[in-house]
């Protein structure tokens, strides 16, 4: 009888789980979704950002091959200090068609395209690869030939576009496309220069 009496006050077995236990850990595994979630938008956003940066780089290097064949012309690629606006690219004054044109005014009509993204279509649409871009073309330094005095032309190449995401300025030094992007903080910015050297001077 005391045995029984005992095993009437034996708590009962617990069986399944309660309703708040299911809501945590819904609320948990949520939370980690969310964040999976939140870091897979993150990667994309860098590789997009990357890939830009990537094009925007092979851009400035075709300038400098381009100036680079061009060697004895070199400062006709430098003229857009003196046009309106003076970069090239969207919003530039550029022909749609390069096909007239000849030396450095057709390289720098094609870079314009290239920038644009016009050079590559699709249903008669631009197919940038980088976002709103735009490049400039300075010279740094003229060449001189003269005896004593012998310097080559130095020129520097900018490709601007607009990130993804609002990170960081460019200096202030660079003035190629400022001010034409939501902030400076949307404005990327590369450069790259290219040394012409004088074949007459000893």
């Amino acid at each position: 009888m005391y045995l029984n009496r005992l095993n009437i006050f034996r708590p009962m077995p617990q069986y399944g789980a309660s309703l708040i236990e299911v809501m945590i850990t819904i609320f948990i595994l949520g939370f980690g979704l969310l964040g999976v979630a939140m870091i897979q938008d993150r990667i994309h956003l860098l590789n997009q950002e990357s890939y830009q940066r990537g094009q925007a780089l092979v851009l400035a290097n075709d300038m400098a091959e381009r100036i680079n064949a061009n060697r004895d012309n070199a400062a006709s690629y430098s003229y857009l200090s003196s046009l309106s606006p003076t970069y090239l690219g969207v919003g530039d004054a550029m022909p749609s068609s390069c096909t007239a044109l000849t030396g450095a005014a057709r390289d720098v009509c094609e870079w314009s395209a290239l920038l644009k993204g016009s050079a590559q279509s699709i249903g008669g649409n631009a197919l940038a690869t980088v976002a709103a871009a735009r490049g400039c073309i300075t010279q740094i330094q003229a060449a001189n030939s003269t005896a004593g005095a012998c310097q080559a032309g130095i020129y520097q190449i900018d490709v601007v576009w607009q990130g993804r995401s609002a990170l960081f300025s460019p200096p202030t030094s660079v003035t190629c496309g400022k001010d034409l992007y939501p902030s400076e903080y949307y404005r990327r910015w590369i450069s790259t220069r290219i040394g012409v050297g004088v074949p007459t001077c000893g």
